[in-house]
């Protein structure tokens, strides 16, 4: 039989129909195959060259599974990923904050393509982007290309930063930032850039308000607080990336918040009985007015012990917002 000029790609266009069409409740007939590349590569070839190819791609690796029988076939049984890894995946960018709702579209997609068709549809079914409170920042992706490539190299950056003003537009801060990144962290749905800066020292900066990203030549500074397991520490201490002084804090919480208080301080935090209905703590944090709008959140039922100068600044937040309401 004559061969056409697309034959060195007929193995790949099987296997991308598999991956696309196959699934264990639809397996592929082989004379499925053929008419697919007859009629969208204009390759013509027999079915035990079919036969021959699907051997050549198990024997590569691909998980095909061949089902005899009248209405037998071949599907892939396992994949890069599996549908629920894909649907917590989806999840994950649909939640997420600082991607783009343009964004959080193309990535799905891609991940929509790791599955067969059927599987896709029930996929996309639930999702929900539009309408959701997502960054405005088109080049997040590229910030953090810029921000890795810096770290990687142990080098400076540079780069705008700006706030939004009542009409919803950019407002830039009057210079350029420069600072010496140390690592990247997800905080209350958005992305962070922990780094030491020449002005205000260890901090923080949302990573969808930065632009204008540059990679400078100088070597980044050294900085003990954000290097090797001090960084998961640092990040740790933090609530919602607000820095603050770092203090050794007793707390006392009733125990239906016990929950709350192992999300977010982990496992290994020691909880001490304290009467029938409440429960302390000591736990290392910086002492930012988002910590201590955190314990003022849960009303009577949390309460921080000491040290005093934690206790006086908590009070002084709550007066501070009581004058509004006199």
């Amino acid at each position: 039989m004559p061969k056409s000029d697309n034959q060195k790609g007929k193995i790949l266009y099987i296997l991308d129909y598999l991956q696309k069409n196959s699934h264990q409740a639809h397996p592929v007939r082989a004379s499925e195959l053929t008419k697919m590349l007859l009629e969208q590569h204009n390759i013509v070839c027999e079915r035990k060259t079919i036969y021959s190819d699907i051997a050549a791609l198990q024997d590569y690796g691909v998980d095909i599974v061949s089902v005899p029988g009248k209405n037998g076939g071949y599907y892939i049984a396992s994949r890069n990923f599996e549908l629920p890894e894909l649907k917590l995946l989806i999840d994950a960018v649909q939640s997420s904050r600082y991607l783009t709702e343009k964004k959080s579209q193309e990535l799905i997609g891609k991940l929509c393509k790791e599955c067969s068709v059927q599987d896709a549809k029930l996929l996309k079914r639930d999702v929900m982007v539009s309408g959701r409170v997502k960054s405005m920042n088109e080049t997040i992706y590229y910030n953090v290309d810029a921000i890795q490539e810096a770290m990687a190299q142990g080098t400076q950056i540079s780069f705008r930063y700006f706030d939004w003003d009542l009409n919803g537009e950019r407002k830039y801060r009057d210079r350029e930032y420069t600072a010496s990144p140390y690592g990247l962290c997800q905080d209350n749905e958005n992305c962070y850039l922990l780094a030491l800066s020449p002005r205000h020292g260890v901090t923080a900066y949302r990573v969808d308000r930065m632009s204008d990203i540059r990679i400078l030549d100088e070597s980044r500074i050294p900085c003990p607080e954000l290097t090797g397991k001090a960084l998961q520490t640092h990040a740790n201490r933090l609530f919602q990336m607000y820095n603050g002084e770092d203090a050794t804090v007793k707390l006392r919480f009733h125990r239906s918040l016990i929950n709350v208080v192992i999300d977010r301080f982990g496992r290994d935090i020691l909880l001490i009985p304290d009467g029938e209905d409440h429960f302390v703590f000591t736990a290392e944090v910086a002492v930012s007015p988002l910590f201590l709008s955190w314990v003022v959140g849960f009303g009577s039922k949390a309460k921080i012990l000491y040290p005093e100068s934690v206790v006086t600044a908590c009070k002084k937040l709550c007066l501070e917002a009581l004058r509004q309401y006199d």
